[in-house]
């Protein structure tokens, strides 16, 4: 069976990214243009052309602002899923706020596309150790698909023993699924490919070799992305240093090396990415208790 395999986009504008946290004010949002609206049509028009589905994950604090291109991205076939409200991380948020800030954006999600989201992304990938409780909150928000666990070591993220093909997680009140994005494993190490600023640094074979590698598993591959990074005009803030250059670096390249991609492979949503492979497939994958997997 041919793997096809799984493509998300992270729908946030510019100045929401973790990057800016320290040069924008939150409060002052809602002076800014909101250019992630086209930004995410010029997406759009690529995966028609290339016939490809994705899973867009939106931060609600857009969805509210910008209720038509929800129903834009739905009315094109693509899944619908939650990036929480206004991309705080996990750890600030805390149990209590992560609850309400679940409830909160899948109210705003149903009201306007007409279904409750079972796909969750976290902002930064930010479940990990300071966060086991998460996926207990993700279940009781009826979350059946997480993608936010990062099997890799960062300096804001990732746990790198975390397995890196998809795999079960179990909380005290059930089960989800976990889909961490892509990674090309060599030599003992993860090596991240899937998307964001390594799909605008690393050459394409690097790319490539991970996707080529899932596929010998049998298993899909993730890739991820940001309208942000199809936006090569966007206001430029003085971040400094690696910071910086990882941010900026070949958002002009974004869209033709993403096409390039969707024309060797083929691409779905993450839960058709995963649905695809059956039910018989799903029974064999590991499982692991958060509390371990996240100790």
């Amino acid at each position: 069976m041919t793997v096809s395999h799984a493509l998300s986009v992270d729908v946030e504008d510019w100045f929401q990214v973790l990057n800016m946290a320290g040069h924008i004010d939150r409060a002052a949002w809602d002076g800014f243009e909101l250019r992630c609206g086209d930004s995410t049509r010029r997406l759009l028009d690529l995966f028609a052309k290339r016939n490809s589905k994705a899973t867009f994950f939106f931060l609600g604090w857009i969805a509210e602002r910008l209720p038509e291109l929800v129903r834009e991205v739905q009315a094109a076939g693509h899944e619908i899923g939650s990036h929480g409200y206004d991309h705080r991380v996990l750890p600030d948020l805390g149990r209590e706020g992560f609850r309400a800030d679940l409830e909160r954006t899948a109210g705003i999600l149903e009201s306007l596309a007409g279904v409750r989201p079972r796909a969750f992304r976290a902002c930064t990938w930010s479940i990990g150790r300071k966060t086991p409780w998460a996926i207990d909150e993700l279940l009781h928000a009826g979350i059946t698909l997480d993608s936010s666990i990062q099997p890799v070591r960062h300096p804001d993220y990732g746990v790198p023993s975390a397995p890196t093909v998809p795999y079960l997680v179990r909380g005290e009140a059930g089960e989800l699924l976990e889909f961490p994005p892509l990674t090309w494993d060599i030599l003992g190490r993860h090596l991240p490919v899937g998307g964001g600023g390594y799909l605008r640094l690393l050459p394409l074979a690097m790319l490539r070799a991970g996707l080529r590698q899932k596929e010998r598993l049998g298993v899909p591959g993730c890739l991820y992305l940001h309208p942000w990074e199809v936006d090569p005009d966007q206001p430029r803030q003085a971040l400094g240093g690696l910071r910086g250059f990882r941010h900026y670096v070949n958002l002009k390249r974004t869209l033709p090396k993403l096409d390039a991609l969707l024309r060797d492979y083929r691409f779905v949503g993450l839960s058709e990415a995963l649905a695809q492979r059956g039910a018989s497939w799903r029974a064999k994958l590991p499982a692991y208790r958060a509390s371990e997997l996240l100790a």
